[in-house]
């Protein structure tokens, strides 16, 4: 995979309640871009994202992975995460590396515990979100009824940008609201085709309602549109990817992941729509003294990296995941840890697809990967160039609910108990 400069990626936390398909969408967005040969389903326990036993064995998500593609000359790093309430650590560490959020409905059962979960934490994170209604195919799925539930449990700022071609089983592609096309699917992407003239009012008012609540985020813009002046295409679009990083616009999608169905069109628009890590001016940081900090997402200055989830792998052994805030982050590197003072030797860069790690030459600003063998750090610690040693903001994971005791079984297990110990609680802040 070659390096991206920042304006080149996007970084996207997939979230949602437990079963509404996100590991099946990120399998299909992997399947769909070529970053994978052969799309596996959950049930088979071979999906890219959920490989360790328990996740096998259970059927369900247990930790965030990572999972980047290249579509359209831009790098996706995609971040699925556990849909249930018990991990909600993975998803708050996940939420720290990433500038947007793909919150993934089931058009069966609307939104959920875990869908308002998560939205309320995208919220608190300042996080724009992009809604998917996933399983458009399935028997009762209903899209009118699931807008009516989102703008009810989430708000009316939600925006219907697809509408869909067809319904259940006969769900075949969607409808753009913004050109007003329909689209096909061919079983290897979509055909271009008319929207059905029994469709084409409500595709029309969908249009004219996009319109209105996209020129809300220019004011300049609004007074032209009051005016009944027209209004570019291209200036509704900025529009919209204004308001969408404002939090004024909460754009729907819909389609179906396991049957590859308007895969094309949510690519197209998380990358068209969703920002880059050089969106904001800067980050803050402080440094020793707690003064602000301004980190700017270019090379050019020094590097500062956040440890955003830490993974005691079998192979490897330690694997800490790094967010590149600025600079670049190479082999053989001494980088500072700010919360220890202390200096990280840093082996190979890595880029990381699910379990399978490749090595690289580094990893630049705005872009996501990971190290091997961190001695001091773990999750929430930044790394810095020694010529500037600041501190980011560690997640605030909750506090532990559960208190049990544990004791060997046989004596002279002590140390082993304990470095076993030690190791989970370095995957899991929350023990």
């Amino acid at each position: 995979m070659k390096e991206y400069t920042g304006d080149k990626i996007r970084n996207v936390a997939i979230v949602g309640h437990g079963g509404a398909g996100t590991t099946s969408l990120t399998e299909a967005l992997l399947y769909r871009s070529g970053a994978i040969s052969r799309m596996c389903k959950v049930e088979d326990g071979q999906t890219t994202t959920d490989f360790e036993p328990e996740e096998i064995k259970r059927g369900v998500s247990v930790s965030a992975t990572l999972a980047p593609v290249e579509w359209n000359d831009v790098k996706i790093n995609f971040l699925d995460t556990p849909g249930f309430a018990d991990f909600v650590a993975e998803v708050k560490g996940a939420f720290r590396a990433v500038d947007s959020v793909l919150i993934v409905v089931s058009a069966t059962s609307g939104v959920q515990i875990g869908t308002e979960q998560c939205w309320n934490l995208a919220e608190e994170a300042g996080l724009p979100r992009l809604i998917f209604v996933n399983k458009m195919d399935r028997e009762n799925a209903d899209f009118d009824q699931i807008m009516d539930n989102l703008r009810t449990k989430i708000g009316k700022r939600v925006l219907p940008l697809h509408l869909p071609l067809g319904k259940e089983e006969n769900f075949c592609g969607v409808i753009d609201v913004f050109n007003q096309k329909a689209y096909r699917g061919n079983g290897n992407g979509a055909d271009e085709i008319e929207v059905p003239d029994e469709l084409k009012d409500w595709v029309a008012d969908a249009h004219s309602k996009m319109v209105e609540a996209a020129v809300e985020a220019d004011d300049e813009v609004m007074e032209k549109y009051l005016e009944g002046e027209e209004i570019p295409d291209n200036v509704i679009m900025n529009c919209l990817v204004k308001g969408i990083r404002q939090g004024i616009i909460f754009p729907v999608l819909c389609g179906s992941a396991v049957n590859q169905q308007a895969l094309d069109m949510l690519l197209f628009n998380m990358h068209k729509l969703l920002p880059s890590p050089e969106h904001e001016a800067s980050k803050l940081a402080e440094d020793a003294n707690g003064e602000p900090v301004e980190l700017h997402c270019t090379e050019e200055e020094p590097t500062v990296a956040y440890v955003f989830k830490t993974v005691a792998d079998p192979f490897v052994g330690k694997l800490s995941y790094l967010r590149v805030i600025s600079g670049k982050v190479t082999g053989g590197a001494a980088l500072v840890n700010a919360r220890t003072g202390e200096t990280e030797k840093i082996g190979k860069p890595l880029t990381v697809i699910g379990k399978k790690q490749v090595e690289t030459d580094g990893i630049g600003a705005g872009d996501i990967g990971a190290v091997a063998k961190l001695v001091s750090a773990k999750t929430g610690d930044t790394l810095c160039d020694s010529s500037r040693v600041v501190k980011l903001p560690a997640a605030a994971f909750p506090l532990p609910s559960l208190f049990m005791a544990v004791t060997v079984a046989k004596k002279g297990d002590e140390g082993k108990i304990s470095s076993a110990l030690a190791r989970l609680m370095e995957e899991d802040p929350t023990l």
